[in-house]
């Protein structure tokens, strides 16, 4: 199957989360964890003001659908429960030729440890393998930061390269572990009942 354009159906919803573009309305929200150094230690962004939000939010966070290789989808997480937004999750369509992508998670460190962030991005790569028709979704993880890489693994992802001192990365040489899944592994992992689809709706 090839990878087709991507118009999705919002709110994506799973269990607790709605996924679903970022608005105006969101910018106390996302300044509020955006902002925090902890959060931007390990991925490629500084801590935002409110400008910066508001002009991403004129720029690469207004896109709603994914319609050739190279463009971006930012969603946001927002709870089913009380409407909090509380982190972002991103899915690119890197080749449309390879039909392959890549995946990438931001979330408010007050709700980290209750799976919200799993849950987030497997619903993103059920749009990516089911919706989109990619054949290989990629990670990229900072090696220091544990818990992401373990958020991957949870994924279904496989660990395929640990790549040393590859970029000088906010003032110092930084690993990177690179992980992925194929289609196919993805189709073998919910064959087989995968338990994130418990809580997906």
């Amino acid at each position: 199957m090839a990878a087709v354009p991507l118009p999705p159906d919002y709110p994506l919803r799973s269990r607790r989360l709605l996924l679903r573009p970022l608005r105006e309305s969101d910018v106390e929200a996302l300044v509020e964890y955006r902002s925090k150094p902890e959060v931007c230690r390990y991925v490629p962004f500084e801590p935002m003001d409110e400008a910066s939000v508001r002009g991403h939010l004129k720029g690469i966070w207004a896109r709603t659908s994914l319609d050739k290789g190279g463009d971006v989808l930012v969603l946001g997480i927002e709870l089913a429960e009380t409407g909090e937004l509380i982190g972002d999750v991103m899915l690119s369509w890197s080749s449309a030729e390879h039909r392959s992508g890549e995946i990438g998670y931001v979330l408010h460190p007050a709700r980290s440890g209750h799976g919200y962030a799993t849950e987030a991005a497997h619903r993103v790569l059920h749009l990516a393998f089911d919706d989109l028709g990619l054949h290989r979704v990629t990670a990229r993880v900072d090696a220091e930061n544990v818990a992401s890489a373990r958020l991957a693994s949870r994924l279904g992802m496989r660990q395929e390269a640990h790549l040393v001192e590859n970029e000088w990365f906010k003032g110092h040489w930084s690993d990177e572990l690179d992980f992925a899944i194929v289609e196919q592994e993805w189709g073998v992992q919910h064959a087989a009942g995968c338990p994130f689809d418990e809580a997906d709706a």
